[in-house]
């Protein structure tokens, strides 16, 4: 495809690690990979559908604010160390502000007499122009995911450092990527094996045994964090640094690749990388190869994220003990709906009832269950005072052992998300090099005719029926793997197996039907399966079971984070040869 890549006096291998998966992450990240072995390029992802909601609010109180604090206090302990060893920090810590982090990068570093160039990416906020873009009112933040080109752009102008604010988290290994190896639009599949490279370092320690479905064959106390060899044709090696905990495994790095993805195609702003053709194999202890990855156009248009407040929420969380659960739950609904007046009625109220109670229980904890009241609506006032008036009034009236959680609170504000494309045309796409220069990056010269592609149905990959021999009633968990997550309002699910023969079986039992059998919350909303056989893997996409996105709090684990191990734990007829 006509690339640079291995030309001239260019390394054969590009090292880049992560330190931070999101804003939170192992604060101690930084200086572990800056000093735990060689690096080419450290990266962090600090961006999150609902960290740009809580930096939109920061921006609100301070127009100087908007970008993740957290990179400058783990910058001003590492950036001499970083410089010193001529390791490249690219981060998408920028935000909704990425020009003003820059700026703080530089006012952090000349009080520590050091000189970096600094650049940064910048044209993702879409929200002073959301009137000219045809976006709805009433928006916090509007921001387009950018792709890889414009952080290239920097690094090629020499920057040290790089801060973007909304880019895909997997641009911040490709761009990098991109820059390196000389690499044009044109080289869909190396820019694809890339994202694929990308995608599993951006999470952290979820590469190297963190949330793992098997994670009791690793020491997984102090997972290290990732790092990935990139070659010029794309393909690399994952791996960790010497000595670091966790593990890089076949299985580690497919639970990642499913991780909050969806069909065969994964869509992009630089490239669609086919994650149907991604090969993953064992390289050596701690060492994963990913190669074989193609890859085609991307869509025409960029995806957007939008937040906006949706209201206001509260909740009430009720403590029944002993006998008659399902009985004081009931008086509870009933004695609270009486007391709410009419016209203070919230516009929504949710009555959710964890049975966590065991019979004859030794502890008191143990014979309790809860019982969650939440409220929404758009007058704070309705899910503020009230609610907790109401409450604390039943306190002598109630059940038989009445008591919360916690005393009501004034309630507060939630988020919504929502996705939005624009043309990529419309993106004002822009890299400030470190001497003030601002270069445009264009959108990708050729993108897919079809738009974007939506999800369908995958067939099985064989049919008719098989006869199992004899079968055990277990969990699925013993012999598949799980990892999920949100998309805005819909989870991502990904089951792999662990075996040829645990494959073919999956494939043609965990069909959609069984899923919303085995999970009931799903019975009523749309789901997608979609085939990964080079995986052995199955990705479903469950539409809605969120809501309106994790900032909304709709459903009890929001974000879906454990919703593969809900299903690992469910049990079905499952062949003795593969237990």
């Amino acid at each position: 495809m006509g690339s640079e890549a291995g030309a001239g006096d260019r390394a054969a291998v590009l090292r880049v690690g992560n330190a931070s998966g999101f804003y939170g992450d192992r604060f101690s990240a930084m200086r572990e990979m800056l000093t735990g072995g060689p690096l080419d390029v450290l990266t962090g992802d600090y961006l999150a559908e609902l960290t740009m909601l809580i930096l939109a609010r920061d921006r609100l109180k301070d127009p100087s604010l908007g970008y993740a604090k957290t990179f400058l206090r783990q910058l001003e302990e590492c950036l001499g160390l970083a410089l010193e060893r001529g390791v490249r920090i690219v981060v998408n810590a920028g935000g909704l502000n990425p020009a003003r982090l820059a700026d703080a990068v530089r006012e952090l570093a000349k009080s520590q007499g050091l000189d970096p160039a600094v650049g940064h990416v910048e044209g993702d906020d879409l929200l002073p122009r959301n009137k000219e873009l045809g976006l709805p009112g009433g928006l916090l933040a509007a921001n387009a995911y950018l792709g890889a080109f414009g952080i290239a752009e920097c690094l090629r102008g020499g920057a040290d450092v790089v801060v973007t604010g909304r880019v895909t988290d997997a641009a911040l290994v490709v761009g990098p990527a991109v820059a390196h190896f000389g690499w044009g639009a044109g080289d869909l599949d190396a820019l694809a094996g890339a994202v694929v490279a990308g995608h599993v370092l951006e999470c952290g320690a979820q590469a190297t045994g963190g949330n793992y479905a098997f994670f009791r064959e690793h020491d997984v106390t102090r997972p290290g964090f990732p790092l990935a060899e990139l070659h010029a044709d794309g393909s690399s090696v994952v791996t960790k640094h010497p000595g670091t905990g966790g593990a890089v495994t076949v299985g580690t790095v497919t639970a990642q690749l499913l991780y909050e993805t969806g069909g065969p195609r994964y869509l992009g702003p630089d490239v669609t990388a086919r994650l149907d053709t991604v090969r993953l194999t064992e390289d050596g202890p701690d060492r994963v190869r990913i190669d074989g990855v193609r890859g085609e156009a991307p869509p025409a248009t960029l995806k957007a994220g939008l937040n906006r407040l949706g209201g206001h929420r509260n909740e009430v969380v009720f403590v029944l003990t002993g006998l008659d659960i399902e009985a004081k739950a009931a008086l509870v609904r009933r004695q609270f709906e009486d007391g709410l007046a009419a016209d203070r009625r919230p516009a929504e109220l949710r009555w959710t009832l964890a049975r966590t109670d065991h019979a004859d229980a030794a502890t008191e904890e143990a014979a309790s269950a809860l019982l969650r009241l939440t409220a929404r609506d758009g007058d704070p006032a309705r899910v503020g005072r009230e609610l907790g008036r109401v409450a604390v009034e039943m306190g002598l009236a109630g059940y038989p052992g009445f008591h919360l959680t916690a005393p009501p609170g004034p309630g507060a504000p939630y988020g919504v998300f929502e996705a939005a494309y624009i043309a990529a045309g419309e993106v004002e796409h822009t890299a400030v090099l470190p001497d003030g220069r601002r270069v445009a990056v264009p959108p990708a010269p050729v993108t897919a005719t079809t738009g974007e592609q939506p999800e369908q149905d995958e067939p099985d990959v064989e049919t008719g029926a098989v006869d199992p021999g004899p079968t055990r009633r277990v969990p699925l968990g013993l012999v598949a793997g799980a990892r999920s997550g949100d998309k805005g309002g819909d989870a991502n699910l990904g089951v792999w197996a662990r075996d040829e023969p645990g494959w073919r079986w999956l494939s043609r039992t965990l069909t959609t039907e069984l899923l919303r059998e085995l999970l009931p919350e799903t019975a009523e909303l749309p789901i997608t399966r979609h085939l990964l056989p080079n995986l052995r893997a199955l990705n479903f996409t469950i539409t809605g079971l969120l809501g309106e996105g994790v900032a909304a709090q709709h459903r009890f684990d929001p974000q879906a984070k454990a919703l593969g191990e809900w299903l690992r734990s469910r049990r079905l007829d499952i062949p003795e040869a593969l237990l």
